[in-house]
């Protein structure tokens, strides 16, 4: 089925879609954590990252690379990446529109590729790295997400 809108319409609808602070995403894991008494999270936070990419010319080098995880623990080293189902090719829910599928599979696949390349560079410089799904944080779902997080920082003396 072709597209019902004209090329400029598409590109100006798809322009208004946020790549953060969505409402059904980030901004519902925000509520979930302070709802919960999750402390100690930033959002958005830069973290400066060293992987190991060596030009042909050299034999070794570094290059530095910038990620922004959704939520960042920094005491605890813990990152924490909300997923639309969409824009990361969600297995159970991650749709393909059928109109420019070369496009669609072409971008979705490196959505996938840099999520793989962020996550081992996170934990190869010591961060505990969570990714949770956009469908796991509706109302029944969000019990297991809050215990998925409590388990991966490490537990404060005073808190919960």
């Amino acid at each position: 089925m072709a597209d019902v809108l004209s090329k400029a319409a598409r590109s100006e609808l798809m322009s208004r879609i946020r790549s953060r602070g969505n409402e059904r995403t980030e901004l519902t894991l925000a509520r979930l954590l302070r709802r919960e008494g999750v402390t100690g999270w930033r959002r958005h936070v830069s973290l400066k990252l060293e992987t190991k990419k060596p030009p042909k010319h050299q034999a070794t080098s570094r290059r530095r690379t910038a990620v922004r995880p959704d939520f960042v623990f920094r005491k605890e080293r813990v990152v924490l990446f909300v997923d639309g189902c969409f824009w990361h090719g969600c297995p159970i829910h991650g749709t393909r529109p059928k109109d420019n599928r070369a496009f669609w599979r072409k971008k979705i696949t490196a959505n996938q590729t840099r999520d793989r390349r962020v996550h081992r560079g996170l934990r190869q410089a010591g961060w505990k790295v969570l990714r949770i799904w956009e469908h796991s944080l509706h109302p029944k779902g969000l019990p297991a997400v809050i215990r998925r997080i409590d388990r991966a920082l490490p537990a404060k003396p005073n808190q919960r």
